[in-house]
């Protein structure tokens, strides 16, 4: 007996609607191969960063990446395309200038981090406090930072899950608010990456209701190893540092909804998401772009082998990098339809090498199957249970389960949030093996007899 036919007989006598049968394991095999030659990903992320260039969240770059993502989803043939805006306060850059004043006068090259507050048109300056660790600058005293400029370095390290990134990534995150409180002018860090170029890394930073911002910005690696090395000489070091963000209150950034209609609407939804903004250094190509050409290629490939039985919707999200609003936007306008499943795309474009999930045990006979498509792409299955991603974060709090195609993180923080975040860094055959990896995942997902989630509308 065929496995085709096993599968068939099994279904007829489980009366399942035909749809979910229409890729079979065999089918997703050729499905997940030819997806190998795959050029659609590429068009895409090319497309965005070629015709928009950088997309600051609720600026004009990113109304432009709206429009020009409504009318390419559209020309591939998915339905329901369309833009669900949203309002979001609106940071903005301005001139970025430091230099060392004393002892050993020299510039330094830095950026902004996102919601930084300003030094004003003639800047700063004042002396240096150095923290060796995020901890060091924490265990600080209260006012002991009062009229100086705070320094925070650290040695985050490439790994291939880029698990350094949630430790040294609270030097950005929350340093420069408990610096404000200890009474700092300004604080400086040591970017969050993991090359060695002249490239600071931006990212956001948050400051509590009642602190207010002072000026904040990241070094590049160089530059921050550079103070350090002049610190250690002994004497006390001054900083000139020019900073002019504004605030500029509230502006419309959106997501971009499209779907791939399923045949049974009580089967729920697959949500494959993406973030269409960037950081506006570079022209976001490993961060996002590329996670929004591999869902949208994938998608796409299980649209065109006949009408899966679940709904696969697709999200573009706004405003991920300033604070996850369009995440956020999206489960207050859907939270209560049905969906079974949720994945995210957004760790650049290199290969995926494992992958867990987070569906019930009723469904680990999916889960098996996907193991066993998957394993010829060099991806293994792992026991950790799928946390998600940003953008479908509140999704997964809410009970959906998440699946996790995590990908080689090992060059992902030399480009995060640089201005080198640029095309010509995304290698066309890992990108590839992307789309493959989701094509295989979103096949057998969407037709799967396996009861995947409860609806949890229903349960509230």
């Amino acid at each position: 007996m065929t496995l085709r036919y096993s599968l068939l007989a099994a279904a007829a006598a489980l009366a399942l609607p035909l749809p979910a049968l229409a890729q079979t394991a065999p089918d997703v095999a050729a499905m997940r191969d030819a997806a190998l030659d795959d050029s659609v990903a590429w068009d895409i992320v090319e497309g965005l960063t070629t015709e928009v260039g950088p997309r600051l969240a609720g600026t004009e770059a990113e109304a432009r990446a709206r429009d020009w993502a409504v009318a390419r989803l559209r020309a591939l043939g998915f339905s329901n395309v369309r833009s669900e805006p949203f309002d979001m306060p609106v940071w903005v850059r301005g001139e970025e200038r430091a230099e060392v004043t004393a002892p050993f006068p020299q510039p330094l090259h830095l950026t902004a981090l996102g919601n930084s507050g300003a030094t004003g048109p003639e800047g700063l300056e004042a002396e240096v406090v150095y923290f060796p660790t995020f901890a060091d600058l924490a265990a600080a005293p209260d006012g002991s930072l009062a009229g100086k400029i705070a320094f925070v370095s650290h040695a985050m390290r490439a790994t291939q899950d880029g698990s350094h990134y949630g430790q040294f990534g609270q030097a950005r995150r929350a340093g420069p608010a408990i610096a404000a409180r200890k009474g700092a002018a300004a604080i400086l860090i040591r970017s969050i990456g993991t090359d060695y170029h002249r490239n600071p890394h931006t990212g956001g930073t948050s400051f509590p209701e009642g602190v207010a911002p002072i000026p904040a910005a990241a070094l590049a690696l160089p530059d921050a190893e550079q103070l350090e090395r002049i610190l250690a000489r002994g004497r006390p070091v001054r900083v000139r540092l020019v900073l002019t963000p504004q605030q500029i209150g509230p502006r419309q950034s959106g997501n971009v909804i499209a779907e791939v209609p399923g045949s049974d609407p009580d089967a729920g939804i697959i949500v494959a998401a993406c973030h269409l903004d960037s950081w506006d250094l570079g022209t976001g190509a490993f961060d996002d772009g590329a996670g929004c050409g591999i869902v949208t290629a994938a998608a796409k490939r299980v649209m065109e082998a006949g009408t899966p039985r679940r709904t696969i919707r697709l999200l573009w999200a706004g405003a991920e990098e300033v604070g996850v609003f369009g995440g956020r936007a999206y489960f207050d306008a859907h939270k209560d339809e049905h969906h079974v499943l949720a994945g995210e795309s957004d760790f650049g474009a290199d290969r995926v090498w494992q992958v867990s999930s987070g569906l019930p045990a009723s469904a680990e006979p999916l889960e098996q199957r996907m193991a066993a498509a998957l394993a010829p792409l060099g991806i293994a299955w792992s026991a950790t249970p799928a946390g998600g991603g940003a953008d479908i974060g509140p999704l997964v709090r809410a009970g959906v389960p998440a699946i996790d195609l995590a990908q080689d993180g090992t060059r992902y923080f030399d480009y995060h949030h640089t201005p080198d975040d640029t095309l010509d860094k995304i290698d066309r055959e890992q990108l590839q093996q992307n789309v493959a990896a989701w094509t295989t995942v979103l096949a057998l997902a969407a037709n799967a007899p396996e009861e995947l989630a409860p609806n949890m509308a229903e349960m509230r």
